[in-house]
């Protein structure tokens, strides 16, 4: 009598745990019931074409720039920081690049476009490093706050760009330099990445689990973990089989899915993701328990750089030139992306997951009412109207919880 019982009260077991898990994860449900309707409004709205395999190949495309900042804006903020420049950043390595293709490489290596854009790159992304490093020293060290130095630091990468520029336009649409954003992975290979994405999304919520074990967290059920890798495999695998459909998976979409692999797996698995919310949860009971800070947040403002310098390589390749206006509102986009993806502005809590689609809900806002021919103000102002919805989300969660 008793064994006949056993399986009944695991399915209430499961069903009371996943009720609580709706519960504590309101907020990113509600964000994503979000996206699906802004789709569908779109998508009526478009008569359907908001759907179609060219323009979710499009749109993913465009979200790419905004989510390789996210990525690294969410340690950013967790640990209780705010980075104003990223978006500057990124517009003043884009120039950078477009100077070195236009200026340099095509004087010094006319007959080398693979080595040029090669090069390209790597100064690049030593550049947006470097102004990461040095903007991270004087926040870390020197105790100036976040705000009042990044602030400076748009300032700073905008006269850069005036500079570099001489208020011209530098073109960087060479052969393989283009190909960087611009190209597309063959079919074949689109299917076997998303397979290994998949199969990384699986072997990280085991691992999560193993982690927990180990250091004596109380464990999910099992099979809400299951359910909830399954959903976003299955997400994973429409997008492949859409964007399959139209040219394949787009090269910026790709590189931008190896990063947030590498930014999960360094915020769920690692010490230095542990520390990095440990700070933001509690930055004095982090300091009593032997936490380097000042190095932690030096190493996050490097590693925020070197994003900012790989979208600013995605952004010169994708637009194709390096102009004066390169750059602007990306900072304001990433900022609304975490906040919309649940990192809380008070620190400690944020995901590389929910940064992602929150990124994915401002290129989608912004794409479809482009294709509505709304004007660019309305758009600032739906924007706005969202950001500050989502910020009173979190705070109504916080205080529910």
């Amino acid at each position: 009598m008793e064994l006949s019982k056993q399986p009944l009260q695991e399915k209430k077991d499961f069903k009371s745990e996943l009720g609580q898990v709706l519960r504590l994860n309101a907020q990113t449900y509600t964000i994503l019931l979000a996206l699906v309707g802004i789709w569908a409004i779109f998508f009526f709205a478009t008569g359907g074409t908001y759907l179609a395999s060219q323009n979710i190949s499009n749109l993913f495309r465009q979200m790419s720039v905004t989510a390789f900042l996210a990525a690294g804006m969410v340690l950013v903020i967790v640990t209780g920081n705010i980075d104003l420049s990223v978006g500057k950043l990124a517009g003043f390595v884009s120039v950078v690049a477009a100077y070195l293709q236009a200026n340099v490489w095509f004087k010094y290596l006319p007959d080398q476009p693979i080595l040029s854009a090669i090069l390209t790159v790597v100064i690049s992304l030593m550049v947006g490093a470097l102004f990461g490093a040095l903007q991270g020293y004087i926040i870390a060290y020197l105790r100036v706050p976040s705000f009042i130095v990044t602030l400076g630091g748009l300032w700073l990468f905008n006269g850069l760009i005036l500079l570099v520029t001489a208020g011209k336009t530098i073109p960087a649409n060479q052969p393989w330099f283009s190909d960087i954003a611009q190209g597309y992975v063959p079919v074949t290979w689109g299917w076997i990445f998303g397979a290994l994405m998949i199969g990384f999304l699986y072997w990280n919520m085991y691992r999560n689990r193993q982690n927990k074990r180990k250091h004596g967290f109380e464990l999910r059920n099992i099979y809400i973990d299951l359910l909830a890798t399954s959903f976003m495999a299955l997400v994973l695998f429409v997008y492949v089989y859409s964007v399959n459909s139209y040219k394949g998976i787009q090269n910026p979409v790709l590189l931008l899915g190896f990063t947030a692999m590498i930014m999960i797996y360094l915020s769920n698995n690692t010490r230095f993701g542990r520390y990095s919310y440990a700070i933001g949860g509690n930055r004095d009971a982090a300091r009593l328990s032997g936490i380097n800070i000042s190095n932690m947040i030096f190493r996050i403002f490097v590693l925020m750089g070197f994003l900012s310098g790989v979208g600013g390589v995605v952004l010169a390749s994708y637009v194709g030139y390096g102009t004066t206006a390169a750059g602007a509102g990306y900072e304001l986009d990433a900022i609304a992306s975490c906040i919309l993806g649940g990192t809380s502005t008070l620190g400690g809590i944020g995901t590389i997951q929910g940064a992602m689609i929150g990124a994915l809900i401002i290129a989608s806002l912004s794409t479809g009412l482009q294709m509505m021919n709304v004007a660019p103000a309305w758009q600032y102002v739906l924007k706005a109207i969202v950001l500050v919805l989502a910020v009173l989300a979190d705070v109504y969660f916080k205080r529910k919880g």
